[in-house]
């Protein structure tokens, strides 16, 4: 078991299944402390609960990151049981399939409010104790749409892609303060989220046959791209976009 975390604590948002779950277990291996942030308590408990299996500390915490009063309470929770936080995953996010003209403005609303406005507000939270540190690791999880887009997903892709501009301005508002800041965009990924997301089976075979490597990724492909990103090793990595998506957008 690596220990190239010890010491430091944490945040993975949107942690209690997929993508999430994978990037929280792979953080605690590698000797951090975790908060699993969630709306789906029960299921962040399980998650803690496995990494606590491990010896590591760790802390299931209920969240809405579109709400700034949630993140709030939140962050309390951490400082409390778990101390300041070094590291940061903004992961917690939705996915629908809805062609535009039949969208509703309530859906594309809260599309936008989960993924960009939840990287802020959860941001603003926990940055504040990496300056204080002098070091931090911030890691927005986007996606391939939002780096080329996607049929019946303009609410999605535009989410995603406002995630991408918000990680290159806050790296460079942020790289002087010893803090960088990255985001990931995945390719499809064999998730819960997927798999309620409404996809239809013709583009979901399509993908699959579209991409070089001939498989749906998987959620631990995204959390070894994560353990990266945080590490001591990629002290001069910042500003930048990795996507693993198996050669299907180059």
């Amino acid at each position: 078991m690596s220990a190239g975390l010890a010491g430091r604590t944490a945040v993975v948002t949107g942690g209690a299944s997929g993508i999430g779950r994978a990037i929280a277990l792979r953080l605690a291996r590698d000797g951090a402390a975790v908060a699993v942030l969630d709306f789906d308590v029960p299921a962040a408990a399980r998650v803690a609960d496995e990494i606590a299996g491990t010896g590591r500390r760790a802390l299931a915490v209920e969240a809405d990151v579109a709400s700034a009063t949630s993140v709030g309470r939140a962050v309390e929770r951490v400082h409390r049981d778990l101390g300041r936080v070094a590291i940061l995953v903004n992961d917690a996010g939705i996915c629908s399939f809805v062609p535009f003209l039949e969208m509703p403005e309530a859906e594309w609303d809260r599309m936008i409010a989960v993924h960009v406005k939840g990287a802020f507000h959860c941001c603003k939270a926990f940055v504040p104790d990496m300056v204080a540190a002098g070091w931090g690791r911030v890691v927005n999880v986007s996606s391939v749409a939002g780096l080329r887009g996607g049929p019946s997903l303009t609410h999605y892709a535009a989410a995603k892609a406002g995630m991408i501009g918000f990680t290159k301005a806050l790296a460079i508002e942020l790289g002087p303060l010893g803090i960088t800041v990255n985001a990931i965009a995945p390719g499809l990924i064999d998730t819960p989220l997927l798999a309620k997301s409404g996809m239809p089976a013709g583009i979901l075979a399509a993908v699959r046959e579209q991409t070089p490597m001939r498989r749906v990724g998987a959620p631990e492909d995204i959390a070894a791209a994560c353990a990266y990103l945080v590490s001591e090793e990629a002290s001069f990595t910042t500003g930048q976009v990795v996507s693993p998506n198996g050669g299907g957008h180059l």
